[in-house]
């Protein structure tokens, strides 16, 4: 025959479960240090980063896109770059180099450009609207020798 087994006062002794409120025995629960316990450290593949790499990284905005386009007579650049009111452009070209540069509230942008042709410094206009930069040069003409 099987008996089962019943929790009872006398199997409570060794059972885990035990009333704190009881002064009696609280003399006798032991508590183990926490350094007893074995731990293991978890170590993590170079997959995945912790939140503190991402915390040092600064967002950086996207460089503008910048578009050449040549034509018969005329060499058209197109620059997506928004944030820019369009008194803050500055366009300086010399023979066949176009330095660009603008200041916005909390940016400041920077480029310079070789030019595929050699252009007129004096002949440029330039159009912005929604973000969009547009400058047009006229090619210098070519003298045969």
């Amino acid at each position: 025959m099987s008996t089962k087994w019943r929790r009872n006062k006398k199997n409570q002794k060794g059972s885990s479960f035990r009333n704190l409120d009881e002064n009696k025995d609280r003399d006798n629960l032991r508590i183990p240090h926490l350094n007893t316990f074995n731990t293991a450290k978890i170590t993590y593949s170079s997959n995945y980063r912790s939140s503190q790499f991402y915390n040092k990284r600064k967002w950086k905005s996207p460089s503008p896109l910048i578009d050449i386009f040549q034509e018969k007579d005329w060499i058209t650049l197109i620059i997506e770059i928004a944030g820019f009111n369009k008194e803050t452009f500055k366009i300086h070209v010399k023979d066949q180099k176009l330095t660009l540069s603008a200041k916005g509230n909390n940016q400041r942008y920077y480029k310079s450009l070789n030019l595929p042709k050699v252009v007129i410094p004096n002949e440029i206009s330039t159009k912005y609207n929604n973000g969009v930069l547009q400058i047009k040069l006229r090619k210098a003409k070519e003298v045969k020798s």
